[in-house]
């Protein structure tokens, strides 16, 4: 699967969110042989819960699909690039590629604030930003300005 293909499922969970009145953010997890195995959509308003991420809600699915919490092999594809919370939660479950869509100028651990991964952290991702870029960062815009 390419980063192209996991970027559009991740928009179609991003797009899920944004019905469901939470901020437009889906993930999803390939497994090696690029099978999804985990899948997430932010969920912070639904769960009154502040860590109710896409990217945890996906890596929680993928550990509990591998029988791991080392996600080795796998890879990352969410629409906003990570926040430290969710930058901490890949480097512990050691996924080594993670592709992201827009950047976050408020809380973006990939370089936008902090790289996080290129600290001296046990674990370092290989990072892809600005896959299906235009279309994350559109659906975003779409959202808040409807908000306002």
């Amino acid at each position: 699967m390419t980063r192209e293909d996991m970027m559009d499922l991740a928009l179609d969970l991003a797009r899920e969110a944004a019905e469901a009145g939470e901020v437009p953010v889906g993930c999803v997890i390939t497994d090696p042989a690029g099978r999804i195995v985990g899948r997430g959509r932010n969920r912070r308003e639904e769960r009154g819960d502040a860590t109710a991420h896409a990217e945890l809600e996906a890596i929680r699915q993928a550990c509990e699909a591998l029988g791991d919490w080392r996600l080795e092999g796998c890879a990352l594809a969410v629409t906003l690039e990570p926040c430290p919370m969710c930058a901490g939660a890949i480097i512990n479950a050691r996924i080594p590629t993670v592709v992201f869509g827009a950047r976050e100028a408020v809380s973006g651990s990939c370089g936008s604030v902090i790289d996080l991964f290129s600290e001296r952290y046990g674990h370092r991702p290989a990072v892809f930003g600005g896959v299906r870029e235009e279309a994350c960062a559109a659906l975003l815009r779409g959202f808040f300005r409807g908000k306002r």
